[in-house]
């Protein structure tokens, strides 16, 4: 993706904390949509009213996981797909691009999708648009256990939008940016593949458990900033209403980490925009050009791993491309990974 004309080295972000509204209980497609538009609305008023506090040098706003919708909840692949997905060109993308255009700021965020190249199924993705509304990066979420992603259907995904669209980055006026959705920021090698192509700045949308303790998330993102040399930017819920599951399980702890895996900003729970802090690109750009025991990125051999990448072969590919599936399919699939690599003496 080219570059902007507009360079900005040093601006403001921020990781709005927002509740989520479910729409599992939602009795139809007409009346989900309109609960969406119902959040985009209250999030515009959030999302205005926190540039007023912040300043308007606040260019980057990132939005938890599945902010507008929820999670499925048992829901087959057929009904939460004409429930609770985002048509690539829909009202709901077109609305939230509005704020972007209104606010002149980048907004990331996470949502399910469908793809007319692969009917019958959907991804979650995360995306990111710009201060002119469009959508400049769309990133599919490549583990997951309860939804299919890009390396179900690998040999066709590649077909349609090759490995580049697999792990995509945006160079924009405020830097590179890279999505990573949820858990993923436990794989190293999603963030490495994206650091591979120049990401410096990685938009984490998550709907996470957040208590007192140090998680393994918490772990994560630290780890990521600082082998990647990069910022995160982690948004999590405020808690999602209207599910059985208790409403705050999911609420508090966004963050934003630099690329020495200093956390700058950290908010704890309900709604809040107390996460923010400054992205100074020009000072993560020195670093990464100074030689030494601490830029890391400049110190990979990758030659080393990529054999052993190679030759081992975990959970499948193409596990979706011929059939139609439902929920069972995927904890079959990951039973059947598991008793494989136990009896190759791997696990």
């Amino acid at each position: 993706m080219a570059d902007n004309t507009e360079k900005i080295e040093s601006f403001r972000a921020l990781a709005l904390q927002v509740k989520c509204h479910a729409v599992n209980l939602a009795g139809d497609r007409e009346a989900t949509r309109q609960l969406m538009l119902n959040s985009i609305h209250r999030l515009e008023q959030q999302i205005a009213a926190s540039i007023a506090f912040i300043g308007f040098d606040c260019r980057l706003i990132v939005l938890p996981e599945y902010f507008l919708t929820g999670f499925p909840m048992g829901e087959s692949l057929a009904v939460w797909g004409e429930k609770a997905c985002l048509e690539m060109a829909g009202a709901e993308y077109e609305a939230l691009g509005k704020i972007a255009q209104k606010h002149h700021i980048f907004l990331a965020g996470n949502a399910y999708e469908l793809d007319p190249n692969f009917p019958g199924l959907y991804f979650q993705t995360s995306f990111v648009i710009d201060p002119s509304g469009s959508i400049i990066l769309r990133y599919r979420r490549l583990n997951s256990l309860f939804t299919p992603t890009p390396h179900d259907v690998w040999d066709k995904y590649l077909d349609c939008y090759g490995l580049e669209g697999v792990f995509p980055v945006a160079k924009t006026a405020i830097g590179n940016l890279a999505a990573i959705a949820s858990e993923e920021i436990l794989y190293p090698e999603v963030a490495r593949c994206l650091a591979m192509r120049g990401a410096e700045i990685f938009l984490h949308s998550t709907s996470e458990v957040y208590d007192n303790t140090f998680t393994p998330k918490d772990a994560a993102k630290i780890s990521r900033a600082v082998e990647n040399m990069a910022y995160v930017i982690s948004s999590n819920t405020a808690g999602i209403s209207n599910i059985p599951i208790p409403i705050a399980s999911a609420d508090g702890g966004s963050k934003i980490i630099d690329y020495r895996g200093k956390v700058l900003a950290q908010t704890t729970t309900g709604e809040s925009m107390t996460a923010f802090a400054e992205i100074d690109l020009a000072a993560l750009r020195r670093d990464r050009r100074r030689p030494g025991l601490n830029n890391l990125p400049s110190r990979q051999r990758f030659e080393l791993y990529a054999q052993s990448y190679s030759q081992s072969h975990f959970y499948p590919a193409n596990t979706m491309l011929k059939s139609e599936v439902d929920r069972k399919h995927f904890i079959e699939t990951q039973q059947k990974t598991i008793e494989r690599l136990a009896t190759l003496g791997i696990i």
